[in-house]
C-alpha cells in the first residue's frame, strides 16, 4: 500500500511537470471567414509554433515591427532597453536602427499618434499590442497578418478574412503584394466524405467556391515563402512581448518541480521512520 502511494506521488509530479512545461496560455480565437487551401474548412486558424529561444526570429520580428507597425501600434508596457537586452541586440545598434525620433532607450515603446485623431481616421484607435498574443493567441495573429486582401468597397481599400471589415490599412502590402479574394474549382465532397465522381467517365466532380486568397505576382518585394516566414517572425516577437519572462519562468519552474518532487520523497521516507517508532 505504501509503495502504491509513493508511486502515485511520483506519477503526479511527472504529469504536472510535463503539463506545466508544454501548456499554452492562450487558446486563440476563431478566424472568421478564412479558408484552408483545400477549401474544406472555414474559420480555422493556421497553426504556428512560437519559440522564445529563437533569437534570430525574434530579432527579425522586432525589425519588422519597428519599421511597419510602430507608427500606429504602441507596446506601452515594454521599454526599448529591455527588448534590446532580451533579444541580445547591442544597445547602440538598437538605438541607431530601431528607435526613431527623439525617444531614448529607457523610454516606454509609445507612439506619437493622438488617439482622438486616429479614431477619426480609422474609426477606432489602433490598440496597444503588448498583450495581444495573450488575448488572441499566436495562431490568430499569424493568420490575420496573412489575410488582408484588396476590397475597393472599404474606406481604406482592403479587408481581412479573419477580422471582417477591420478598420486598418494593410501596412505590410509592400512586403506581401496585392492579395485578392478569388474563386476556385475544388473537388465536390460526397456525404460519406469521399470525392464525387462522374458515374460514366470516372472523372472527379468539382464545384466553384469563393473566398480563397491569392497574391498577384510581382506586386510584393517578398515571395510567398519569405512573407510567411516574416509573419512567423513578427508573431514570435509579439508572443515574446506578451510573456517576456517565459524563458526564465520555465527554467525556474523546472527547478521548483524537481525540488517538490525530491522533497515529497524525503518527506515520505521520514514519515516511514516516524511510523516505525510508533510501533
Amino acid at each position: 500500500m505504501k509503495r502504491i502511494k509513493l508511486f502515485t506521488y511520483i506519477v503526479s509530479f511527472i504529469v504536472a511537470f510535463f503539463f506545466s512545461y508544454n501548456v499554452n496560455a492562450a487558446s486563440g480565437a476563431p478566424c472568421g471567414h478564412y479558408l484552408s487551401e483545400n477549401g474544406l474548412t472555414e474559420g480555422q486558424c493556421e497553426t504556428i509554433e512560437v519559440d522564445p529561444y529563437d533569437l534570430s526570429s525574434l530579432q527579425r520580428g522586432a525589425q519588422i515591427y519597428m519599421n511597419y507597425c510602430l507608427g500606429c501600434h504602441s507596446l506601452k508596457f515594454a521599454r526599448y532597453k529591455r527588448v534590446s537586452e532580451d533579444l541580445q541586440i547591442p544597445l547602440d545598434m538598437f538605438q541607431e536602427n530601431l528607435i526613431f525620433g527623439d525617444q531614448k532607450l529607457g523610454d516606454l515603446i509609445s507612439i506619437g499618434m493622438d488617439s482622438k485623431e486616429s479614431k477619426v481616421w480609422f474609426g477606432n484607435s489602433p490598440p496597444d499590442l503588448t498583450l495581444e498574443a495573450g488575448l488572441r493567441g499566436p495562431d490568430w495573429i499569424y493568420t490575420y497578418l496573412k489575410s488582408f486582401y484588396i476590397d475597393d468597397s472599404r474606406p481604406l481599400g482592403v479587408n481581412n478574412k479573419v477580422y471582417e471589415n477591420v478598420g486598418m490599412p494593410h501596412a505590410l502590402i509592400e512586403m506581401q503584394g496585392e492579395q485578392f479574394s478569388v474563386c476556385k474549382q475544388i473537388p465536390e465532397i460526397a456525404t460519406n466524405g469521399g470525392i464525387k465522381q462522374d458515374p460514366l467517365t470516372g472523372e472527379q466532380l468539382t464545384v466553384e467556391k469563393c473566398g480563397f486568397l491569392e497574391v498577384k505576382d510581382g506586386t510584393g518585394i517578398q515571395t510567398a515563402e519569405e512573407f510567411d516566414r516574416s509573419m512567423k517572425d513578427l508573431t514570435n516577437f509579439l508572443a515574446y512581448m506578451t510573456d517576456p519572462m517565459k524563458k526564465e519562468r520555465e527554467s525556474i519552474g523546472v527547478y521548483v518541480l524537481l525540488y517538490l518532487f525530491i522533497f515529497t520523497i524525503l518527506s515520505y521516507l521520514l514519515y516511514i521512520e516516524f511510523k516505525k517508532d510508533l510501533h
